[in-house]
C-alpha cells in the first residue's frame, strides 16, 4: 500500500491539477468580493458627497446581497475542498491488491459507543464530534475510521478538557484474540488513569517486562491479560514502525479486545482544511493526511498478521 514515490508521481499527476482547480476558484471568489465591496464602497461615497442620503442607501443594497452571496459560495467551497481531495488519496489507496471498495461520508463518524469501548480513554464524552467516515476492507480486515473530536468535563475544574482529537480506527479482526492488549503513552497516563483502572480490575497487568525493545517502553507502557501473547502481538518491526510513525503524526494508543482493535492517533491540527486568503496548493498538507491513514491501516494489518 505505502509507496512515497507511487504517491508523489499520483499527486504531480491527479491531485496536483484538483488542487490548481480549487485554488483557481478559490481566487475568483475573493476577486468578487474586493471588487464588489470596491464598488459598494465608492457608489456610496459618490452619492453621499452628492448628499443623496436614502439613494445611496438603497444603491448598496444589491451589493450587500451579492457580497452575501459569495460569503456562502466561500462557505459552501471549505465544504467541499476537503472531500474532494479525500476521495482522491482514497482512490489511491484503493488500488492495493489487498483493499476491498472503501466507501467515504464526509459527515459520518465512528459511533460514541466503539470509542468508548475501546477502553483507551476512559472517558464520558460531553463533545463528541467527528467527520471523514472511511470504512473497507484490507486482506481479512474490516475497518472503519473517522476523525474525532472528544471533549470532557473536568474533574476539577469548571470547564471542558480535551480528551482526544485525531483519527481513531476500528478494525475487526477475522480471527478473535485470545486475551486482550492495552499499549499506551507513559506521559498521557495521568489523563486516562480510568481506563487503566478499569483494564486492571478486568484482569490486566503490566507486560512492559514481556517487551524486550527498551526503546518502545521508554515512552510506551504496556499491559494484557495472562493469556495474552505480547512478544507475539507486538513484533519488533512493528514497535519501529509506531515509534517512527508518532514522530510524523502524533500520538499512538492501542487496545484489542477479542475480535476488535482499536488505534487512535492523535493530531491537533485541522488537517485538509482549506484556506480562504493562502493557496491550498500543497503536497505536504496531503502527505500528512495519506500518512495518518496509512499509519493506522498499516498498525491494524500487521496486529492481524501477528495474533
Amino acid at each position: 500500500m505505502h509507496n512515497p514515490v507511487k504517491f508523489r508521481i499520483f499527486y504531480n499527476q491527479t491531485i496536483f491539477p484538483e488542487l490548481m482547480r480549487l485554488d483557481k476558484q478559490r481566487r475568483r471568489m475573493l476577486r468578487r468580493i474586493f471588487l464588489s465591496l470596491l464598488l459598494m464602497l465608492g457608489l456610496a461615497a459618490l452619492l453621499l458627497y452628492i448628499q443623496i442620503m436614502v439613494i445611496a442607501l438603497v444603491a448598496v443594497i444589491p451589493f450587500i446581497i451579492y457580497i452575501y452571496y459569495q460569503f456562502g459560495q466561500i462557505k459552501k467551497f471549505k465544504q467541499e475542498f476537503k472531500p474532494r481531495v479525500v476521495e482522491l488519496i482514497l482512490d489511491f489507496i484503493d488500488d492495493g491488491l489487498l483493499f476491498g471498495d472503501l466507501k467515504y461520508d464526509a459527515k459520518k463518524k465512528v459511533s460514541i459507543e466503539k470509542f468508548i469501548r475501546s477502553n483507551i480513554f476512559g472517558a464520558r464524552p460531553a463533545i463528541y464530534d467527528g467527520e471523514d467516515y472511511i470504512e473497507g476492507r484490507i486482506g481479512d480486515v474490516e475497518f472503519e475510521m473517522s476523525e474525532l473530536h472528544v471533549e470532557e468535563f473536568s474533574r476539577v475544574r469548571s470547564r471542558l478538557d480535551l480528551v482526544f482529537k485525531g483519527i481513531f480506527v476500528r478494525a475487526k479482526f477475522f480471527h478473535p484474540l485470545k486475551g486482550s492488549l492495552l499499549v499506551l503513552p507513559k506521559d498521557r497516563l495521568p489523563f486516562i488513569s480510568n481506563a487503566l483502572k478499569t483494564y486492571i480490575r478486568h484482569n490486566g497487568q503490566p507486560m512492559d517486562a514481556f517487551v524486550r525493545h527498551r526503546k518502545f517502553t521508554k515512552p510506551y507502557t504496556v499491559y494484557g491479560t495472562a493469556n495474552t501473547k505480547v512478544g507475539e502481538l507486538l513484533p519488533n518491526h512493528l514497535m519501529d514502525f509506531i515509534l517512527e510513525a508518532r514522530k510524523k503524526t502524533g500520538e499512538i494508543y492501542l487496545s484489542i479486545f477479542k475480535d476488535n482493535c482499536y488505534i487512535a492517533i492523535s493530531n491537533e491540527k485541522d488537517i485538509l482544511e482549506p484556506k480562504i486568503f493562502q493557496s491550498n496548493v500543497s503536497f505536504e498538507l496531503v502527505r500528512e493526511f495519506y500518512d495518518d491513514i496509512y499509519t493506522a491501516l498499516y498498525i491494524g494489518e500487521e496486529l492481524d498478521k501477528a495474533h
